[in-house]
């Protein structure tokens, strides 16, 4: 591990002295490159600057302890030699959690699919709440938040819908989440007052560029449609949404958010390019079947992920067995204590793999 981090330390320096030079200051695209690779290793370095330190204030204090016979500062050393032991312990721990291999679709901007599963109608509202959930989670993070598709239903419910956010750290937050979200409640139409269990599908796509996904666009069948609102009243006068049918996939894309064809044909693209770079994603999975079943969250949509249980006030994970009892919170975008424990969950499971 040590001499990873010497050569991360070398690779920093000379990264630092490169953007230094009047030629990679010339060069935007070089120059963007060196600082996007600064910016990785920086926690790193920051790290392993400090271990060192530590690790010299203990060497320090264990000389001057032989040397020193004043009890006062004896006292000292010792509490300084504790001290830095303690730190020495917790840094190893953080570097070993920042060594591990990082997602390249961290850094990227997720697209969101949610639709409606088991439940009819309640099905339905459950998943236009959990879009609210992650449109205040958004906002919590300061992240951008677009429409892409919404199909609803009458009732104020959401068929499916399709939206995209953007900002730092969307994808590595909120990538845990793909799966099956389990709601248990009296649905309001329910005269009887029985508890009803209903079923949304939840899909995080990392958005994908046109060098990452190259998609042929004379592979594509394109239809236009009126967009509708509730009760299929129409809500536009001009053809303005798009229909989008890959035709080696089977893939069918509808987009009707925007007033404009060319925007709505645009954002298609978008969903579909990331659809087919997630295709690709779980080949890749399918193929490291190991290394799938190791991690916390395997990103399939068939797997029960959580329930939200209304009665009882509760959200359960149940990929890590967590239970909080703070379901109001939850509905109202507060999912950082869910996702910061899937994430130690999930570093956990890694550092015990490279430790095995």
């Amino acid at each position: 591990m040590f001499n990873r981090l010497e050569d991360i330390m070398n690779r920093y320096n000379h990264i630092v002295d490169e953007l230094n030079t009047p030629t990679v200051v010339a060069d935007q695209e070089r120059f963007r490159l060196l600082m996007k690779e600064q910016s990785d290793l920086t926690p790193i370095v920051t790290a392993f600057r400090e271990y060192k330190h530590c690790q010299q204030e203990i060497e320090d204090s264990l000389v001057m302890l032989e040397e020193e016979a004043d009890g006062e500062m004896r006292a000292l050393l010792k509490e300084t030699l504790t001290e830095s032991k303690e730190r020495v312990a917790e840094l190893e721990e953080e570097i070993k959690i920042l060594l591990l291999p990082r997602d390249p679709n961290d850094d990227k901007n997720v697209i969101i699919e949610i639709r409606a599963g088991a439940g009819g109608d309640e099905a339905a509202l459950f998943a236009a709440e959990m879009y609210r959930v992650y449109v205040k989670y958004a906002e919590s993070r300061n992240w951008r938040v677009e429409t892409m598709n919404v199909d609803e239903i009458g009732i104020g419910g959401m068929k499916d819908v399709s939206f995209m956010l953007t900002g730092h750290g969307a994808y590595m937050r909120l990538k845990y989440e793909s799966g099956v979200h389990r709601v248990q409640r009296v649905p309001a139409t329910e005269s009887g007052g029985r508890i009803h269990t209903s079923t949304i599908t939840v899909a995080i796509m990392p958005e994908a560029s046109e060098i990452e996904v190259d998609l042929d666009l004379g592979d594509c069948k394109f239809d236009v449609f009126r967009s509708s609102g509730n009760g299929g009243q129409s809500v536009n006068t001009t053809d303005s949404a798009v229909r989008l049918t890959h035709q080696p996939t089977g893939i069918v894309v509808s987009c009707q958010d925007e007033k404009s064809q060319l925007k709505n044909k645009d954002k298609a693209i978008k969903i579909l390019r990331a659809k087919l770079y997630e295709m690709e994603q779980e080949k890749r999975h399918d193929a490291e079947s190991e290394m799938r079943r190791s991690q916390v969250g395997t990103g399939d949509r068939s797997e029960k992920i959580r329930t939200y249980n209304f009665p009882q006030g509760r959200v359960t994970d149940h990929r890590i067995k967590l239970t909080l009892h703070r379901l109001e919170a939850t509905m109202n975008g507060d999912l950082d204590e869910i996702i910061d424990s899937l994430i130690a969950a999930d570093q956990a499971a890694k550092l015990g793999k490279m430790d095995a």
